[in-house]
């Protein structure tokens, strides 16, 4: 690779490294491993960039190299091993306490969603991807992508009952139709 491409390439990497360093966080839930899995992407990148024609692509194609990694390493057998740790802090001016505390709870509940629904759930909700978009970065097709999404949101309310933040339909409250059921 040419001066050119190698300062081409620098600056795309300086200018999303973060924004990939977060999405690989939300595949994971550890920072660590984001680190690496950020790293992996960026590497497959470097190695890819000559032949990549367009380079409005980029993000799509860092993104799959994401996934990708990020499902491969969860199945290495030192990756089922999972590490706690607090979320970092960030400096804003709003209540950070509740924020801080809603961003804890529905990453505990995302790490307990299977790792290929994790994917599906953040692509489409994190990455904003529509399902055409999510199917394409995992190489799937939309019906997978629809059904991960439906298992994984059962599977992430699943998890939030379990932690006691969500009731069941019962505990909710509200009017019922005189036999229990609303």
């Amino acid at each position: 690779m040419g001066p050119e491409e190698d300062g081409a390439f620098s600056q795309y990497v300086t200018a999303r490294r973060d924004h990939v360093r977060r999405t690989a966080y939300l595949l994971c839930g550890d920072w660590h491993r984001a680190d690496d899995l950020t790293q992996i992407a960026f590497v497959k990148l470097y190695g890819a960039w000559e032949r990549i024609r367009d380079h409005r692509a980029l993000d799509a194609y860092v993104r799959s190299c994401l996934v990708r990694a990020t499902v491969d390493e969860s199945r290495r057998p030192w990756r089922r091993e999972r590490a706690v740790e607090v979320l970092p802090e960030t400096v804003d001016t709003f209540d950070i306490a509740s924020v801080i505390s809603d961003r804890e709870l529905v990453q505990s509940a995302l790490e307990q969603v299977p790792s290929g629904q994790r994917a599906v759930l953040v692509l489409r909700y994190f990455e904003g991807l529509d399902v055409a978009e999510s199917a394409s970065a995992l190489g799937c097709s939309e019906g997978n992508v629809k059904s991960q999404t439906a298992r994984g949101l059962a599977a992430l309310k699943k998890a939030l009952q379990a932690m006691g933040e969500l009731g069941t339909p019962r505990d909710r409250g509200g009017p019922t139709d005189g036999k229990g059921r609303r």
